[in-house]
């Protein structure tokens, strides 16, 4: 690829667990990174620090769940960033708690819900310059345990259960406002999916606090590397206009269940995102 030609996708999350293994993956294919991130990359990571050096990784720090400091870090990508072939909603994970964001909205949902359609609608304008934009969201299948699913709840859940409370209701609530909102952003010649990794095993020490304890042995010890969850993501690069919405498990298509609640989920993100995130 010549120079000023190289595709650049930009990866929230990407200092970490399957967001830095898509990094590398990425750089590995001759890809710019835009990573927006609340912490640094690990110093060890000394090919990627090389890269960081080079400006081919370019870093935008940020807190995603405080609107006030996200704001000012999509307007420095917006004025600095030609443009964008691909953007991955990948920040997230499951927390111990039931904690909320300074909006005052459940974190889970602030982070993996809100914030990814807040990026998507800021960033459309370099996402239409790509070629072709692609917009990847990090979905999970915990969301299958659900045998209940209530949109209004999102915010401030009644009850909190690791994994299978908040974690999986918003990463439901994604896949649901992807699938609402693709046939819009087709118009726009963007193509938008969501992807589950897999149970990738991310946990880190002083990190582990949002697993039931009895999954989190399988975690450490089955679960595999993050490499392969960023593989599912980095392959869905590959997937054409005509499946758009869509979501995919093990690199398949996938139906799931509560498709139904699709258009008020996107309802909900989109009038958080005009009444409160727009008017800063």
């Amino acid at each position: 690829m010549t120079e000023g030609k190289k595709k650049i996708a930009l990866v929230t999350g990407a200092n970490s667990g399957i967001g830095l293994e898509l990094t590398k993956k990425l750089i590995e294919n001759d890809w710019e990174v835009v990573a927006l991130n609340r912490s640094a990359f690990p110093e060890e990571e000394l090919k990627l620090q090389q890269k960081i050096r080079q400006r081919i990784i370019r870093i935008y720090r940020t807190d995603l769940s405080d609107f006030t400091k996200l704001k000012p870090a999509l307007e420095q990508i917006k004025e600095k960033e030609p443009k964008l072939d691909a953007l991955f909603n990948n920040a997230g994970g499951s927390f111990p708690e039931l904690l909320f964001s300074p909006q005052g909205r459940e974190l889970h949902y602030e982070v993996q819900t809100v914030v990814p359609y807040i990026i998507t609608m800021e960033l459309l304008e370099l996402l239409k310059k790509g070629s072709p934009g692609m917009v990847i969201q990090t979905s999970s299948d915990a969301f299958r345990f659900r045998k209940t699913f209530e949109p209004e709840e999102l915010a401030r859940p009644k009850k909190f259960q690791k994994l299978t409370g908040p974690y999986s209701s918003t990463k439901l609530a994604i896949t649901l406002w992807t699938h609402a909102l693709a046939p819009e952003l087709m118009k726009e010649g963007v193509t938008i999916i969501s992807v589950d990794p897999g149970n990738n095993n991310t946990m880190r020490k002083g990190r582990n606090g949002g697993l039931p304890l009895l999954i989190q042995p399988f975690i450490r010890f089955l679960g595999p590397h993050p490499s392969v969850g960023a593989g599912r993501l980095f392959a869905g690069l590959e997937r054409s206009p005509d499946e758009a919405g869509l979501y995919f498990s093990k690199g398949e298509p996938t139906e799931y269940k509560f498709k139904q609640h699709a258009s008020q989920v996107l309802f909900q993100v989109r009038t958080v995102y005009e009444r409160e995130f727009i008017s800063l």
